[in-house]
């Protein structure tokens, strides 16, 4: 055999990667598409080395390994994605933060509705001064008007008012007027009511013998927060009456608390839960039970002032004859919300799980009154603060306003006080004394100019869309708190990331607005003007 002059090698054969050796090269670092991609590449390249060499993009060899990245970078953004929603600070998805927030008892809240005082003046007057009653029934207690947002229908139900309380449920669901309750000498005027927006529905029927837990599904949805009420009959005096609805069942004081809880599923839909007859009265297996309680609610509700005028039709019970009337608002319908936010959820849930469903610090009685939903309307802001004098260093002054819309606070109602206060006193501490008190509202109006590209014209009407919105979210009252000043540079950066907006500047405004710690800023008009740049 004669020699070639060449020298060959077997180093390629020699390099071979042995099959346990390969993990090594796994790159475990690698999640987003390229750096999977280039990790693959240098995977082959390091175990088939002569098997495959062609690396370009055109190759069929190539689509298979960038099929493959772009798997893996799917799954490890999902991986991700749930790893997030695991946990209330990274939660996204509106499904993930309620999850999460019933483990620790507390529970998203729904739609809200508008609420209004309401007048009611019949056509003829009782027969008998001394002794009349007047009885509407659920079915007449809707009145229907058109939405002022968006001109959809609306519905509106009346409620009768005790001491500056929604009355309690009944087994009839009607509503009495009763002498002495008149406002007008002639006995045809009553004003101890008030109208929430929502329609009435009525749900009636027996339990299960076979149930351990009683429950009730509601058959109407989307049930506005707070509008639940239940009324059992019961073989048992203790079990019979009116039912009140708490946070959780596990609040109640002992066996004998007539209460419910409700739990809602992602379309509002509702289910009453009783107790269990350790935590709470659990109904006789052979009681009835009707349920009252509104569907709708939203900001669609809200309405002004004798924007409702319509005809009631009613009974004079002594006299068994029928008696209609006109019902009217008496004041703004305000305080409709629409379901409670997932930003709201996660700044407030873990205040209130941390208070224990207790009144004790300054911060408790802040989280307790923001979070407060009531019958008269919404909170929009409270703040909690004690008195510096000595002498009064247990009286804590909160200071509430209710909310008329995403943008505006108003002055809140004497009935959103009384009920304000009457939930407080069943949770503070026994030597606390508090003190209802109005926040203050600082209105101001804004100009500002903003400097665009001549170029971008023809979009200004949109550039002024976006500026607005930007303006509008900044301002707007979920976000601001007692005494957060209004500071000019912090609303420039704000338009400022609008891209079209090569700069802005406030024109009505000289210097910052700041505010005392019982008031809040609150935006009264907003005019845009437009400078084309060169």
């Amino acid at each position: 055999m004669n020699f070639s002059g060449t020298l060959g090698s077997d180093f390629m054969k020699l390099a071979n990667i042995p099959l346990q050796k390969r993990p090594t090269l796994i790159n475990f670092a690698a999640t987003d598409f390229l750096t999977l991609r280039n990790s693959l590449i240098s995977y082959a390249k390091a175990v088939y080395p002569e098997e495959y060499e062609y690396f370009v993009e055109s190759d069929l060899g190539m689509m298979f390994l960038e099929q493959v990245a772009y798997m893996g970078a799917v799954m490890s953004m999902k991986a991700d994605m749930l790893a997030n929603e695991n946990f209330l600070t990274t939660a996204q998805k509106r499904s993930s933060v309620k999850k999460l927030l019933e483990l620790i008892g507390v529970r998203m809240r729904g739609p809200l509705s508008a609420a209004a005082d309401a007048q009611v003046t019949f056509e003829n007057a009782p027969g008998d001064l001394a002794d009349f009653s007047f009885k509407i029934t659920p079915a007449n207690r809707t009145i229907d008007i058109a939405s002022p947002q968006d001109g959809a229908a609306l519905t509106y139900t009346l409620y009768k008012v005790v001491n500056g309380l929604v009355d309690e449920a009944n087994n009839t669901g009607n509503i009495n007027l009763v002498t002495g309750e008149q406002n007008d000498a002639a006995g045809k005027v009553f004003q101890n009511l008030a109208m929430q927006e929502g329609a009435l529905v009525s749900d009636v029927g027996d339990f299960a013998s076979t149930e351990g837990i009683k429950t009730i599904s509601l058959t109407k949805s989307p049930v506005v927060e707070g509008s639940i009420q239940v009324y059992i009959t019961s073989p048992t005096a203790e079990a019979t009456g009116a039912y009140k609805e708490v946070d959780n069942i596990f609040f109640a004081s002992g066996s004998t608390d007539r209460i419910f809880e409700i739990i809602y599923d992602d379309n509002y839909a509702a289910t009453v839960v009783f107790g269990d007859g350790n935590t709470g009265i659990s109904p006789d297996d052979t009681a009835s039970y009707v349920v009252h309680y509104r569907v709708g609610g939203g900001t669609r509700g809200n309405i002004s002032k004798e924007f409702i005028n319509a005809t009631i039709a009613g009974t004079e019970t002594v006299g068994a004859v029928a008696a209609n009337g006109t019902v009217t608002n008496t004041s703004v319908g305000a305080g409709g919300a629409n379901a409670e936010t997932v930003e709201n959820a996660k700044r407030w849930a873990p205040l209130t799980f941390r208070r224990q469903d207790r009144l004790v610090t300054l911060e408790d009685y802040s989280v307790f009154a923001n979070t407060f939903i009531s019958s008269w309307g919404t909170v929009g802001k409270a703040l909690a603060a004690t008195r510096k004098a000595y002498a009064s260093a247990n009286v804590i002054d909160i200071y509430v306003l209710e909310q008329a819309s995403d943008f505006q606070l108003q002055k809140a109602t004497p009935n959103f006080k009384t009920e304000l206060l009457t939930n407080i006193d069943k949770k503070k501490m026994a030597t606390d004394e508090i003190v209802i008190v109005d926040g203050l509202i600082r209105t101001f109006d804004l100009v500002t100019t903003i400097r665009i590209d001549e170029e971008q014209k023809q979009n200004q009407d949109q550039i002024i869309s976006k500026v607005r919105n930007k303006i509008m979210s900044y301002l707007n009252v979920d976000k601001r708190a007692f005494g957060e000043a209004l500071y000019l540079s912090e609303l420039n950066r704000n338009i400022f990331e609008v891209e079209e907006v090569r700069y802005s500047t406030v024109d009505n405004l000289q210097q910052n607005v700041l505010v005392d710690f019982n008031e809040i800023i609150q935006l009264n008009n907003l005019t845009i003007n437009v400078e084309l740049l060169k």
